[in-house]
């Protein structure tokens, strides 16, 4: 098991702060949504005065749709709860002056009502829709890309077995969390997406990166579901799971209702 076994002090030892995935090149691929999230985004940059991207792990998605769209907010921040991310995103957005505030996911926004004309987020773990609505202008727009129902749920059954799939991340729970916050939803749409893990060291990378998955993994504490996975993987080929990812945007009304 000597492959097992360096493939499994590679999975614990890469590290996992940011959002960067460029070290699963070759070790597992996943497929992306038709819309082009980076993309969209960068073209915001373009028409906006002040922008606020929130849960921004370690600000790569903004970095690169900074550099895309060739110009920069006026006004530019973001947040991020976790402290090592919060300096990963710092370091990553101190060119274009942003500023990054170090704040919980579930938290308050440490803004003033009515500050930003587009407000971002790429794979939030939670949507504050009241906090999010609070801080749009009047006009403004919350555009994001969320992870959906089952994403990655072969994985988690996988290390725990059988499993129910949660719930909460539907696209309408997200639609109605947003209208109940005062805000028009302008665009839903959703996708199911093919991912293929290589080795099991990409699986464990992945599950202390993506933490939501199996919530409090580490490689010690499931070593015996990895043996099994790697052992699958060596007989039949790539682990295949799927993902679900939305897109979902929502404007601000102005008071009398009107754009």
């Amino acid at each position: 098991m000597a492959d097992f076994e360096a493939l499994l002090a590679e999975g614990a030892s890469v590290p996992v702060e940011g959002w960067d995935f460029s070290w699963f090149e070759g070790r597992a691929t996943e497929e992306r949504p038709p819309w082009g999230y980076a993309d969209l985004l960068a073209s915001r940059y373009r028409t906006v005065s002040a922008a606020l991207d929130v849960q921004t792990g370690g600000g790569e998605v903004v970095a690169w749709a900074l550099r895309r769209a060739g110009t920069v907010p006026g006004v530019l921040a973001a947040t991020e709860s976790w402290a090592p991310n919060v300096a990963l995103a710092r370091q990553a957005l101190a060119p274009y002056g942003a500023t990054v505030a170090h704040v919980a996911d579930e938290g308050p926004l440490p803004f003033d009502a009515g500050t930003f004309d587009l407000v971002s987020s790429r794979h939030p773990v939670v949507a504050v829709w009241p906090e999010l609505a609070r801080v749009l202008r009047p006009g403004g727009t919350y555009l994001a890309q969320h992870v959906g129902v089952g994403t990655a749920h072969e994985v988690t059954e996988a290390m725990l077995g059988p499993t129910p799939v949660n719930q909460g991340r539907l696209p309408a729970t997200a639609a109605a969390g947003a209208e109940a916050a005062g805000l028009r939803v302008e665009d839903l749409r959703e996708v199911t997406l093919r991912m293929e893990f290589h080795d099991v060291a990409a699986v464990a990378v992945f599950l202390r990166k993506v933490i939501w998955i199996v919530p409090g993994f580490t490689v010690a504490a499931y070593r015996e579901p990895l043996l099994a996975l790697h052992e699958r993987i060596q007989a039949e080929g790539p682990f295949v799971a799927r993902t679900t990812r939305y897109l979902i945007e929502c404007s601000k009304p102005h008071r009398n209702g009107s754009e």
